[in-house]
């Protein structure tokens, strides 16, 4: 999923270098939703993890 972010975050950079506003406008907000999508993700992946070693011991 970060893999996508970063592909639609350059998509938006060259199209904002290249004059189509709207294309990365939008670009960079599927950018940034999947980003937060990928830290709330990582970090329940990362609770449920600890989580589960500490009750392990």
């Amino acid at each position: 999923m970060l893999y996508w972010a970063l592909m639609f975050l350059i998509v938006a950079i060259i199209a904002a270098i290249f004059g189509f506003g709207g294309i990365a406008v939008a670009a960079a907000g599927i950018a940034k939703i999947l980003f937060f999508i990928f830290l709330v993700l990582f970090v329940i992946m990362l609770i449920t993890h600890l989580g589960r070693r500490g009750s392990s011991i």
